[in-house]
This record gives structure tokens, sequence and C-alpha cells, in this order.
């Protein structure tokens, strides 16, 4: 009996690693649209959840609470004829950040808590006014508040879906009031795009937006949705050589070439990877660039250079601007031989050849000039999924193999 207890050991060990390595953190992922979705009387909530991009917001995170409220509440909340930024402001305070299922709710220590929101993680929300007071009441009963008012104004109605520890979805009574939330928000029209870099520490390239011409264009473009991305003073301060021998119209198309007509989350980027035009894009020149992540870093990779998203300076929808580690190098304007050595990978080493003086010889061995980390320029991006997958299938047959031998070893 040992060897047939053995073998089937051997077997459910094998089953073991299929599953271990079959399974992907994504099978953990929420769609805040698809749960509101399965219940008609949050639509109205659910839609303006997907019109704010908070529905982005709350799927990119690992724990969230939604402090959803029917129709009805949502139709009192509309009748105020807020603009959209402010209806963000205002459903931003009904995401908890942090995980409450209906059964947290009454085990709270000292029967009250405060936690911190999507206002408040915003940034827009001045001192506190994004917290929530959430109280156990006499009776069962559970209310919440902002902490701005200290008014329990909205009532724990029931739990929608629960997916501990990941997402909670309760319905509350009604929205919760805050005058800092309730505030009026700039027009997007009202953005001054450059005077918003200037702050942030983008100050030499809002200086090169206006002295290239390119400030109307960036204005102009705001209403309709803007991504602009922005490197910080010390790098384009080190840039400033090349740039200075450019042409007027160079210089122009290089800083449009950091502007994207449409308005694109963190979150939008990393579940949308591929190639995306700017500002700068006209006809025959392309002036794009190709957006890919790995995990929670996105490159933004040129012909030329290879920049990394460090951070957001804002976000108010239909604008936001994020920090980028280097200038955007167009190929149109640039050879991938003109980028700094610090950009530069190491160079790969190849089989040794007859030794030649002719710089030509030397020429046909680099690595395509518009072909950055040396990469053949006609590898697609399905040849390079298809490279990853090949991995991963690697890692797959491995994990097999050797739960096989420790199957056999048992016997």
């Amino acid at each position: 009996m040992k060897p047939v207890r053995s073998v089937v050991a051997g077997i459910a060990a094998v089953l073991m690693a299929l599953v271990l390595l079959g399974s992907s953190p994504q099978a953990d992922a929420h769609n805040i649209t698809r749960i509101l979705a399965k219940h008609p009387e949050y639509s109205t909530f659910n839609h303006y959840l997907t019109l704010t991009h908070l529905a982005v917001e709350i799927n990119r995170r690992l724990t969230i609470t939604v402090l959803a409220v029917d129709n009805s509440a949502m139709s009192d909340l509309l009748a105020k004829h807020l603009s959209l930024g402010t209806i963000k402001n205002v459903l931003s305070l009904h995401i908890l950040v942090d995980y409450f299922g209906a059964k947290k709710l009454h085990q709270l220590t000292d029967r009250t808590t405060s936690t911190s929101t999507l206002f408040q993680a915003s940034g827009a929300a001045p001192g506190t006014a994004g917290y929530v007071n959430i109280t156990d009441l006499k009776g069962g009963k559970v209310a919440f508040g902002s902490t701005e008012t200290g008014d329990l104004n909205a009532m724990f109605v029931k739990s929608v879906d629960e997916r501990p520890y990941n997402i909670s979805v309760l319905q509350i009574s009604q929205v919760l009031t805050s005058p800092e939330a309730e505030a009026p928000t700039a027009a997007p029209s009202d953005l001054n795009l450059t005077a918003i870099l200037t702050k942030q520490g983008c100050k030499a390239f809002a200086d090169l937006i206006t002295s290239s011409g390119a400030g109307h264009t960036f204005q102009e473009n705001i209403d309709g949705g803007l991504t602009v991305f922005c490197p910080p003073d010390s790098v384009v301060n080190a840039f400033m050589p090349k740039y200075k021998n450019l042409t007027a119209a160079q210089k122009a198309s290089l800083i449009l070439y950091h502007g994207v007509p449409v308005y694109q989350s963190l979150q939008g980027m990393k579940s949308s990877n591929g190639v995306m035009n700017t500002l700068a894009t006209d006809g025959a020149n392309k002036y794009d660039f190709t957006i890919q992540n790995d995990g929670e870093e996105v490159t933004l990779k040129t012909k030329v250079t290879t920049a990394t998203i460090t951070g957001t300076v804002i976000d108010q929808d239909p604008l936001i601007v994020f920090k980028v580690d280097k200038v955007l190098q167009p190929r149109e304007l640039f050879k991938a031989s003109e980028a700094s050595e610090a950009e530069a990978p190491a160079p790969k080493a190849t089989k040794k050849k007859k030794k030649s003086t002719d710089d030509s010889d030397a020429e046909a061995d680099s690595p395509d000039a518009y072909s950055p980390d040396g990469e053949p320029s006609d590898l697609t991006e399905e040849d390079k999924d298809g490279a990853a997958g090949l991995v991963a299938g690697g890692r797959l047959l491995a994990g097999v193999v050797l739960s096989l031998c420790l199957s056999v070893a048992m016997l």
C-alpha cells in the first residue's frame, strides 16, 4: 500500500503545483462597475463613478469600501447642479480606503472610528475634511458622517457585496454632506497649466512651453481632456544644450510631444499599453510613443529614450499631469545614437570579427539607430508577449517536473 500512497501523494503534489503556478493576482481583482451593474437601483451612482473616473481608482485599490447610495439619493445630489469636478469630490468622500464589512461595523473599538477616504487621499480636502466618522449606535444601527460637520446624517442600510478583505460595497441612506467637498472647483478652462507646473517643480519645462509658443495648444486642449508628461527642472536643465540646437519649429514639436490630447489616468495606462499619439502628431510626422508597464511601473518608450513616470502633479479631470524622469525625445528629431550615454544600454557582446578600420563596418555592427536596447526594429509587441509566454510556460513546466521528481523520490 505504501507505493500506492506515495503515487497518490505525488499526484497531489503535481496538482498543487499546477494550481499555485496557474493562479494569478488578477483572480482577486474587482470591478466596481460590474458589481453595481447587477443592482439597477444604484445605476446613477454607478454612472457617475465611471464619469468621474473614480471607478478606475476603486478597481486599482487592493482594499476599499464603497458607500453606495440609490438613485433617489443621487437625484437629491444632482438637484444641486454641481459641476462634474465637485460631484467627483462628493463621491470620493464615499470611498473609504479601508475594508469595512457589515460585521466589522458592529465591532468598532469604543463603538466609533474615523477613516480616510479618496477625497482625503486626492489632496483636494483641506485638513482632515476628507475623513468619515462611523458610529455604532444603540439598537444595532450604524451611522456615517463627515468629520468636517460632525453630523451623522447617513445610516447603514445593507451590505451589497463583500469580498474580504478586498472590496466591500455598503448602501447608506443618503449622500454624505460636506461643505468642502461641495465647494466649487475650477472650470477646466480656468486651470493655468504653466502656473501649476511652476509650483510643482517643473518651472523649467513651463518656461519652455511659453517660450516655444506651445502654450496656446496645451491650454485649448484642456477642456477636451489633456495628459501632460513633465520632466523636473534638473532634467530639463541637463537637456538644454541639445534643446538649443533645435530650430524654433522643432522646439515647439518637442514640447508638444509631452502632451496627449486625452485624459489618461495612471490605471488606464497600466491596462491599455500601446502606441499613443501626442499634440505634436501631424500627418506623416507621427510623433508617437509606446506606453508599457511592468507591475506598478509605467514607462514611455520612444525610439530614442525610455522615461518612467515618477509621480502625479495634478489629477483634476479633464487635466492630469505626470512627472517623468527624462525628456521625451522623438525619433523625428533625434537618433538613438544622440541619446546621452547615461540613458543608453550597455553594449552587448558580439562575435569577434576581422579587424577593420572602416567606419562603415563599425556602424553596420551597431544596433538599429531607431531601435532602443539593441532590439530589432521589426520586433513587435506580439513577439515580446510570445517570449514572455514562453518564459511563463517554462516556469510552469519546471514546477510540474519538480513535483514529479518529488513524487518519484517518495516511491
